[in-house]
């Protein structure tokens, strides 16, 4: 038997006792974000007919037509809710070879306007849609960075936080684009947003830049989201507010907090209790052996946390390609092929052999029915972080309660997320069995402090042996095409895995990886003086990755901040 190390979870003083409850305003947000999904798209275009288009989520209120949005105003439908028929076809004849363009794309006019016009015209013998589209609609344009000849590696990443810092605290008419009211860094390409797990590492580079107030903006943001929204979304689309993104956000609460000082966890509690309640809406009521959302309660009454999505229809920005998917996934009902496609979204690993039933076709992803190593790790750190947090407001039952909530997640990892081969992992609890996939996962219990030590020694062995690469850690063992898979490695996976493995004294393995991984960088960089999403580890051939829905993109936020982190430990003369 083993108990949790309150050490992994820091110590704290506390000298008094103040209860904290949640709000019940956070408790009303628990309700559906739309309406039913076969009955929507139907209703938001005849409310888009008559004039006024509504926002079935948690502003439910009017949004007047022509009227900027702006922070704090409500917001219109998602795309695929507000132009309906008209976005079936664009994206069915794929009128932009992206489909994210097209959501992304601004009306020149309001949507009654254009749906009156659609209706009239789609019948006549010359219609074109592309010609419609272009007429009505104009399509978002990617700027060209074009960087001062001859820089440094280092130099370059500073002087592209400005190129990828945005300001849109009000959004033109019926645009999908969430307003913000502070500035944030986008990752780059066609990514023209800002996105929840990316930013923690964007956030490590611009701290090491001196952009603390860029950090700062950034949390006030996501602390808007949640008290806006109920939760973090995707990103700051209105297509993406149905799901959230592996929740970083009380790593970002840490990271301020090493230069600012403890009051930061006192500044974000409220929204770090929110988040939390989020991603247990059900905990209490879920029978064992069942699943509500994004919680799963085990026969032995154990819960953790899966991904999940509040809807179950094709992706705004991928609709072609779900719907292709679903078409092909034989005897498994399209909207539970949807809803997992959606979950994989979340988990921000979409998409990889990790969440399918064969490991080798995506027609067999089974997202929401695996718990995730990664999520629960990151609940655990949330879990110690409030403790944290109301130990900074004094309130001494909260530490208690989530110190105790802390854990029995590390106890729920060690027993459920633990495979008997020599490594944290996944877990299917449909089929009530470990999944034997190896990926860069694996580290998370490190990376959060939620792994017994000899486990954690067990898991970095594997790593070695098997995940390590002459360009740093591949993704999986296995080749499917899928971005996130071999022989692909992504920044925050190499980022994870080192601060995991100095955790827990294997500084060794560490700067392997991180050396490895940061000379493919700088390859690439050498060669094409650019930074890229993801990188190919594998072989002697390193360079830019490849896989998945859309091309190699550059620019590129969570690289940048990786990088510098990687320069500053391994190579500080650079």
């Amino acid at each position: 038997m083993r108990t949790l190390s309150l050490s992994c979870m820091r110590s704290w003083t506390v000298e008094t006792n103040h209860p904290t409850a949640v709000s019940s305003q956070s408790m009303q947000r628990a309700a559906p974000l739309y309406a039913p999904p076969m009955r929507r798209r139907h209703a938001a275009r005849a409310a888009a007919l008559s004039g006024i288009v509504l926002f079935a989520g948690f502003a439910g209120s009017a949004l007047i037509a022509n009227a900027d949005t702006q922070v704090g105003s409500a917001l219109p439908p998602p795309p695929d809710q507000l132009y309906g028929d008209l976005f079936v076809a664009v994206q069915t004849q794929q009128i932009y070879p992206d489909q994210k363009t097209f959501v992304d794309a601004l009306p020149k006019t309001d949507p009654t306007t254009i749906l009156q016009a659609y209706d009239a015209q789609k019948n006549q013998a010359n219609f074109s849609l592309k010609a419609f589209v272009d007429q009505y609609f104009t399509a978002p344009s990617e700027p060209i960075i074009t960087p001062p000849a001859n820089q440094s590696l280092r130099d370059h990443i500073n002087w592209l936080w400005p190129e990828l810092t945005r300001t849109t605290t009000s959004v033109p008419s019926y645009s999908s684009l969430i307003p913000m009211p502070k500035a944030y860094v986008v990752p780059g390409g066609r990514f023209r947003e800002g996105y929840y797990w990316d930013t923690y590492f964007t956030m490590l580079g611009l701290q090491e830049s001196g952009h603390e107030d860029l950090v700062d903006n950034m949390l006030d943001n996501f602390a808007y989201m949640i008290d806006t929204y109920g939760h973090i979304p995707n990103g700051n689309r209105t297509y993406y507010l149905s799901r959230s993104q592996p929740p970083f956000f009380s790593y970002m609460v840490e990271l301020a907090a090493k230069v600012e000082g403890g009051r930061v966890y006192q500044k974000y509690l409220p929204q770090m209790r929110k988040e939390y309640a989020y991603w247990m809406q059900g905990a209490s009521s879920t029978k064992p052996g069942e699943a509500t959302r994004n919680v799963v309660v085990l026969p032995d009454r154990t819960v953790l946390n899966r991904y999940w999505d509040e809807l179950d229809t094709p992706r705004d920005e991928s609709y072609l390609e779900d719907v292709q998917t679903a078409q092909k996934a034989t005897g498994r009902a399209p909207n539970e092929v949807y809803r997992d496609l959606r979950a994989t979204a979340e988990s921000g690993w979409d998409f990889s052999s990790r969440w399918f039933g064969d490991n080798a076709n995506l027609t067999t992803v089974r997202t929401t029915s695996i718990i995730p190593v990664d999520l629960n790790s990151l609940m655990f750190h949330l879990e110690t972080t409030i403790a944290r947090g109301c130990s900074e407001a004094r309130d001494f039952s909260c530490v208690v309660q989530f110190i105790g909530k802390a854990g029995k997640r590390a106890e729920g990892i060690n027993r459920y997320l633990w495979n008997s081969k020599g490594y944290y992992g996944d877990y299917d609890w449909k089929l009530a069995k470990p999944r034997d996939n190896q990926t860069p996962a694996m580290l998370y219990p490190l990376f959060a402090g939620a792994a017994w030590p000899d486990r954690a020694h067990k898991t970095a062995n594997v790593v070695a042996a098997v995940l390590l690469e002459p360009g740093g850690l591949t993704t999986s063992t296995y080749d499917t095409t899928q971005q996130w898979d071999a022989p692909n490695g992504w920044a925050p996976l190499h980022w994870v895995a080192i601060e995991g493995l100095r955790r827990y004294g294997r500084s060794d393995l560490a700067q392997q990886i991180g050396t490895r991984f940061l000379a493919d960088v700088k390859n690439v960089y050498a060669k094409e003086q650019k930074l890229v999403e993801k990188y190919v580890v594998e072989g002697s051939g390193t360079g830019g990755g490849g896989g998945g829905e859309y091309p190699l993109q550059d620019g590129f936020g969570w690289t940048n901040g990786v990088t510098l982190k990687l320069l500053d430990l391994y190579a500080p003369g650079e």
